[in-house]
């Protein structure tokens, strides 16, 4: 199945991403709510993948905070900021990106091959060394 195609602007520079940029590249995708328990576990075992990952590696590594799934109390870039997060972060517009990949909870992670198709989805209990295993469908790691 094709991955759905987005444009949403980076977190922290407001620069413009899109997934049209990424092809030719393997993706990583994480979509996550900064409230949420398993987020949180999921995305702090992906910032030490993301930090040993290689600089030559092709793996692109993207994660989007769905804005929609947000409570008003929570501030999502403090979040990451305290969370020393240093992988890309892009801002879903509502939920619009979340379910156009038809995304059931936080954290949704899908593994996008080259040419844009999803190889393979996890939802909110999926474990992390599945995920990681997958990725060698796309020969990334």
């Amino acid at each position: 199945m094709q991955a759905p195609q987005f444009q949403l602007k980076e977190m922290s520079s407001g620069v413009e991403w899109s997934l049209e940029q990424l092809k030719g590249k393997p993706v990583l995708l994480t979509f996550w709510a900064s409230w949420c328990p398993d987020s949180s576990a999921d995305l702090v075992q992906k910032n030490r993948f993301y930090e040993q990952m290689n600089v030559d590696s092709p793996l692109q590594f993207v994660t989007i905070n769905v804005t929609g799934r947000e409570r008003r109390e929570e501030d999502p870039e403090m979040y990451v900021e305290n969370n020393n997060y240093r992988f890309p972060v892009l801002q879903d517009e509502g939920v619009d990106t979340y379910r156009r990949y038809k995304c059931e909870g936080v954290p949704s992670t899908f593994i996008i091959d080259e040419q844009g198709d999803i190889v393979a989805q996890y939802g909110d209990k999926a474990s992390f060394i599945d995920i990681m295993q997958s990725l060698q469908k796309v020969n990334s790691i």
